[in-house]
């Protein structure tokens, strides 16, 4: 018997919930995630998270609350992948339509980033009628379901990603010679040489394999030398980049 992928849908709660609710229910989803702020004192959004929550129970639509922080491009891609990598085997369709402008741009973001499966599917959600916000709700109905091209961003290899995260683990700052050490006992680099060259040798395998991927290509780090002293430091481009990406 072939196992049925569930439809799972990623929808950001804002004011509305025709967009949510009816689009979820013409696409038969299994599942929704409701996408709200971390903080629910100062989310104006709460009646419709109340409402969309209590509408789509009633059609039988199991409901998960994804709490994020609702104004951080990078936390709202990492939710989006977290939801990704936990759905794996199903469709997953994320709603470009019913959150801010800033969810939306970063579930397009996720939607090319995070999808090596090809099963995440962006789409957009044209309303029947704009209402304005008068605390109603900005939109009713929908009047058609547009789905969107979803083309690859290219993200670094896993160990590049491994190496960045041995930076944040580290206060985002360690000695060159910590990093080559962490390096290669983590596996993240081979060095084939002998006892007395093995030093030199990692050193070289570290700058080819990881330090100038993310050094030229990434800009995630940047070398200082303080003294004799080596040092490989996270730059603001990797400090943001590891927020999504580890």
């Amino acid at each position: 018997m072939t196992k049925m992928n569930l439809r799972i849908h990623v929808a950001p709660v804002g004011f509305e919930t025709d967009r949510i609710v009816l689009s979820a229910k013409k696409r038969r989803a299994d599942r929704v995630y409701l996408m709200v702020h971390q903080n629910p004192s100062q989310d104006k959004a709460g009646h419709f998270i109340r409402k969309a929550q209590d509408t789509l129970k009633k059609e039988n639509i199991e409901v998960v609350i994804e709490p994020h922080d609702r104004l951080d491009l990078f936390e709202i891609i990492k939710s989006i992948k977290q939801i990704i990598v936990k759905e794996e085997g199903n469709n997953i369709y994320v709603n470009l339509a019913s959150g801010s402008k800033i969810q939306a741009i970063a579930g397009m973001m996720a939607c090319m980033m995070f999808n090596e499966k090809k099963n995440v599917f962006p789409f957009y959600v044209e309303a029947k009628e704009y209402t304005g916000f008068k605390k109603q709700e900005i939109s009713t109905g929908i009047k058609e379901l547009i789905d969107l091209p979803s083309y690859e961003i290219q993200k670094p290899e896993q160990k590049h990603i491994d190496a960045l995260k041995l930076i944040s683990e580290n206060d985002g700052r360690l000695t060159k010679k910590m990093m080559a050490e962490l390096a290669d006992n983590g596996g993240l680099i081979s060095v084939n040489a002998e006892k007395e060259n093995y030093s030199q040798a990692r050193f070289a395998s570290l700058d080819k394999n990881i330090i100038q991927p993310l050094l030229v290509r990434w800009k995630f780090i940047e070398e200082e030398k303080i003294g004799r002293t080596r040092w490989i430091k996270m730059t603001q481009e990797g400090q943001n980049a590891a927020k999504f990406l580890i």
